[in-house]
């Protein structure tokens, strides 16, 4: 498959563009510090005591300074969902670059692990040397007490030495707890051991204040390699100089060393308040919990949700955080938005699919046992339901389907909900988009799964019937496990009868049928299900048509 260089550009050259900025950034960074601990005359005695791994350990601190305070940036949602609203101040590719925000944290994280291994590395050697090459001419750059002092002794009895240790043992629970095995298998792990992040920021303030490295500050009336007063210039050289070029050369006093001021506090201190507000402001902003006005259950272990809560406003294809302390007070789980409030109704929900801890206890509190035995769909419950609070909305990539003149929304399983707010936004006759054809794929795996939004896609169908616009809405369904194939056979479902298709979707035909139709125009791809329909999907809108038709992926992803 033959890679377009315009496609590509469209769908990859914003994010690389970041990249390779982000990556020029870590290496300036790292070889001005490097630089700087080598050849600085403030540093002469200490990098001639610990020698490289002075320049290393140092180098790899800044980087670390700079990706600890950027790693947080992208979880600041609240802030990147004001600024994907912001339409004056944000363009469409600025908007799809937020989209790629968890993978920038993902990026920082990584470097955090990485360089993390080097500093400590380095400071190993360090500490080697520091007990090794104890000097005797300048005492009070010594770390170690006395020549030849245990290192493990000198690490576990200062304080770099033991807040270096608990960095590192945090810093590896969080790292191994991240790996997606960990989140899928048990995602309550990732969350608890990823706040953690609040005690390593405290910690890490702390590991500065010990001052192991120290400077030379009195440069002018000790340059670095003088005489002292005990000291001769055939000691020094191994020649013989002259009497007045001795004195020209000797030490009017002696060194003077003093410990760096903490600057990690520079680098992380902005991004940590920042964030911290914005916790701040999503804490009392979902302090108070919303009224679950209906819970539905559909096929397929999928529950729907109707809430209702004070001057929430959501747009199509916004997500929201559910907490419910009944299961869990630190639990919060993220759910696309399948209905938004508008003029008309107050009321907003989701559709939850029942797999994992969290939602099956979530399930037994809305759908106690005695009931969830009932046969009759939709069913109502009227009971007293356990309290729910709702933080958000935050934005993804989903909101841009109505930016395109043409969109082609795929969805897998459960991954039709960001797709059904944006059926209901069609359906609710909202106004103001520019979109202009709708292209809908939805694969499932059994056909009970259609019946989760089954009166929404025959609604829309027939409004757009209704307005003389059959073309704006092309659906396709596809059943990808044949085995249990029944018919929709209900007559109320006939116009998604005569959509539904058997087995996977031929997505080159279907990509080439949009680009001939489509000529010359942008079409945004919005893709929500498994990894291998997202990576064709991917592929696929990189690839070379004679059409001059460019495809734009957008993938949802949660942050």
């Amino acid at each position: 498959m033959v890679v377009s260089v315009r496609s590509w550009v469209a769908n990859e050259g914003g994010k690389h563009f970041v990249l390779m900025l982000w990556l020029g950034v870590n290496i300036w960074l790292f070889m001005r510090t490097f630089l700087l601990y080598s050849t600085g005359k403030q540093y002469h005695y200490l990098y001639k005591m610990l020698g490289l791994g002075l320049c290393i350990s140092r180098a790899s601190a800044s980087v670390l300074n700079l990706n600890c305070s950027l790693v947080l940036l992208p979880m600041c949602r609240s802030l990147l969902t004001f600024v994907r609203g912001t339409h004056t101040v944000s363009s469409r590719k600025t908007r799809r670059l937020l989209d790629k925000s968890k993978t920038f944290h993902v990026a920082c994280g990584v470097a955090i692990c990485i360089f993390s291994v080097v500093h400590v590395s380095a400071h190993l050697v360090n500490v080697v040397n520091f007990s090794m090459s104890y000097s005797d001419d300048f005492p009070a750059l010594n770390l170690a007490r006395y020549r030849g002092e245990d290192p493990k002794l000198i690490i576990l009895t200062t304080i770099p030495g033991v807040t270096g240790v608990l960095l590192v043992l945090i810093l590896f629970l969080m790292f191994t707890s991240s790996s997606y095995c960990v989140r899928v298998s048990n995602y309550e792990i990732f969350w608890y051991t990823h706040n953690l992040f609040i005690v390593f920021y405290i910690i890490l303030m702390v590991h500065m204040v010990g001052g192991a490295l120290k400077y030379q500050t009195n440069l002018e009336a000790h340059p670095p390699g003088c005489l002292r007063a005990n000291q001769s210039s055939t000691e020094q050289h191994g020649e013989e100089l002259g009497q007045s070029e001795d004195e020209e050369r000797r030490c009017r006093e002696e060194a003077h060393f003093q410990p760096h001021c903490p600057q990690t506090w520079l680098w992380v201190s902005g991004p940590l308040c920042l964030y911290c507000a914005e916790r701040l402001y999503r804490y009392i902003r979902s302090s108070n919990p919303v009224t679950i006005v209906t819970v539905i259950r559909h096929p397929c272990d999928v529950i729907e949700l109707r809430m209702l809560k004070k001057n929430f406003k959501a747009r199509p294809g916004q997500y929201i955080v559910l907490n419910c302390p009944g299961v869990s007070s630190f639990e919060n789980h993220p759910f696309t938005l399948t209905t938004c409030p508008t003029e008309i109704k107050a009321t907003f929900g989701v559709h939850l699919r029942v797999v994992g801890d969290w939602t099956e206890r979530f399930t037994q509190l809305l759908l106690p046992e005695s009931r969830r035995d009932m046969e009759i769909l939709p069913m109502v419950q009227q009971r007293r339901y356990p309290n729910l609070y709702v933080d958000g909305p935050f934005g993804s990539p989903s909101e841009e389907v109505f930016n395109y003149d043409v969109s082609l929304c795929v969805a897998g399983g459960i991954g039709v909900t960001p797709f059904a707010c944006v059926l209901h936004a069609l359906l609710d006759g909202w106004t103001g988009f520019r979109l202009q054809r709708l292209y809908f794929v939805w694969v499932c795996r059994e056909l009970q799964s259609f019946y989760w939004f089954a009166e929404l896609l025959c609604a829309v169908h027939h409004k757009l019937w209704q307005e003389n616009r059959p073309d704006y809405f092309n659906l396709k369904l596809y059943v990808s496990q044949p085995d249990s194939l029944q018919c929709m056979s209900e007559e109320r479902y006939r116009p998604l009868a005569s959509r539904l298709l058997v087995g996977r979707p031929r997505w080159k035909l279907l990509f080439d049928e949009i680009a001939k139709t489509n000529t010359h125009k942008k079409v945004g791809v919005f893709c929500c299900g498994p990894k291998g329909i997202s990576s064709t999907l991917h592929r696929l809108c990189n690839s070379a048509r004679s059409s001059g038709t460019t495809f734009e992926f957008n993938k949802e992803s949660f942050s």
